[in-house]
């Protein structure tokens, strides 16, 4: 049987060998889940299409799934929802690897000394990225976060760069720092400049673990290594977008595979940093790419048990260059949203967290996704850069307060967490002011007025 995709996106264009079809039922799906079954891709498929029996998204059994959804996050992690007091600090903008999703990146060669034409894009040094981290520590900040595009002058530390020097391979990226503008330093420069008293480090994706191995036969065990021993301490699970590579094929050809992602995964897991997963989704691809993704990522979890949470996040397309060449016209719809979480929350028996981002869904939507299965709100992230290039319309920064104020209005119980979770903090509502406690100089003082 077969489903049209209820999105506005020409999908079929593309002749996927993977199309959501099935032979089970929505009702034999949703019963599993109420058992608390593991679920086939297959129960997958019909709980995120409310049953492939149909066109479009039915509105009676999406509440169910959503209501199966609800009851797992309460018996998983109670009525509590977590977030986090984080920084993000993205190093630089400069990027070739052409992704059609993104809007973040600017092209390299703008970034050039001898280009004297204005981009609008940015580069920091080891110490502009540790003295934002500084500033953010006076403010009672635990986290920062750092994932930046992947500018050809970057090398994993001095022993890369001499080698990255001394190749002539065009096809490896790399530039001489002075050859541009700024000079971004190594990558465990940064991690050393980032890596202030006893703030948390999120930083280094898959794919720039690639970037800090071209040209070396190191494995992504080393790389993680020399990175943590350089300050990192847990690492980011983005850059997954869909792992699916007939769907990476479309929208991200520049970049590293699926097998390769899970690769880098598994080898932070090797030497002990704990990592987050996410899903980009609402683009080019179709429900059963959404769960053979989710597959992946719970038989990575069934592997090496780091994943300390799952993030699904919706395709923001307004100012990418998949609308502008019209491979897209919108995103995700609300029901598509809600059902992503609820699923994820089903299907990620293993994950003990699911995630709603307002950075992606807003605070309305992202609030009853908290009744869709996931339980943390992200965090007061004082900048982020990359949903808003994408044309995001949501804000860049949440108070504590704030927090406090919207999660007790939906009748759950406010925490501030450590990264990993293995700090908690239950906040009562009723004894202002509301500030960070966990950081390491955190007293309590609101971050902003």
């Amino acid at each position: 049987m077969s489903h049209a995709l209820t999105t506005n996106v020409p999908r079929d264009q593309y002749n996927f060998e993977h199309q959501p079809e099935t032979d089970q039922s929505f009702e034999n799906a949703l019963a599993k889940a109420r058992a608390r079954d593991r679920l086939t891709v297959a129960d997958g498929v019909e709980l995120l299409t409310t049953g492939t029996d149909h066109l479009g998204i039915d509105p009676e059994r999406k509440e169910l799934v959503l209501e199966a959804a609800d009851q797992r996050r309460a018996e998983v992690v109670g009525d509590e929802v977590t977030f986090v007091a984080n920084l993000n600090n993205n190093v630089t903008t400069a990027c070739n690897t052409g992704c059609l999703f993104c809007n973040f990146k600017d092209r390299s060669e703008k970034f050039r000394a001898v280009n004297n034409e204005s981009h609008g894009g940015f580069t920091k040094t080891p110490a502009e990225s540790g003295q934002i981290v500084e500033d953010a520590i006076d403010l009672g900040i635990y986290e920062v976060t750092s994932v930046s595009g992947l500018h050809p002058a970057f090398a994993l530390d001095d022993e890369h760069r001499e080698v990255l020097e001394a190749s002539d391979r065009e096809d490896l990226n790399y530039h001489s720092p002075t050859a541009y503008e700024v000079d971004p330093g190594t990558y465990c420069e940064q991690m050393r400049a980032m890596s202030v008293g006893e703030i948390h480090l999120h930083s280094m994706t898959p794919e720039e673990a690639y970037h800090a191995r071209r040209g070396v036969d190191w494995d992504y065990g080393e790389v993680y290594e020399r990175l943590a021993d350089a300050g990192l301490d847990s690492v980011p699970g983005t850059a997954a977008e869909i792992l699916v590579d007939e769907v990476r094929e479309v929208i991200c050809p520049g970049k590293i595979g699926a097998d390769e992602w899970l690769e880098a995964m598994e080898a932070a897991a090797s030497v002990s940093l704990p990592t987050t997963a996410t899903i980009m989704y609402g683009h080019v691809e179709n429900e059963m790419h959404r769960v053979r993704h989710l597959q992946r990522i719970r038989d990575l979890q069934d592997r090496t048990g780091n994943i300390t949470e799952f993030v699904p996040l919706s395709f923001v397309h307004s100012e990418t260059p998949l609308a502008e060449r019209g491979m897209v016209s919108g995103g995700a719809t609300t029901a598509e949203d809600e059902l992503m979480i609820a699923v994820s929350r089903l299907f990620l028996d293993n994950i003990a967290h699911i995630q709603s981002s307002w950075v992606k869904y807003g605070d309305e939507l992202g609030l009853k996704m908290l009744s869709c299965g996931a339980d943390d709100f992200m965090g007061t992230i004082l900048s982020e850069e990359i949903t808003k290039r994408a044309g995001g319309d949501f804000g860049e920064a949440r108070s504590v307060a704030e927090y406090v104020e919207m999660i007790s209005a939906v009748g759950r119980t406010p925490v501030e967490r450590s990264t990993d979770y293995e700090q908690r903090r239950r906040i009562d509502p009723t004894n202002p002011p509301f500030g960070p406690e966990l950081g390491p100089q955190a007293n309590g003082t609101p971050l902003f007025e």
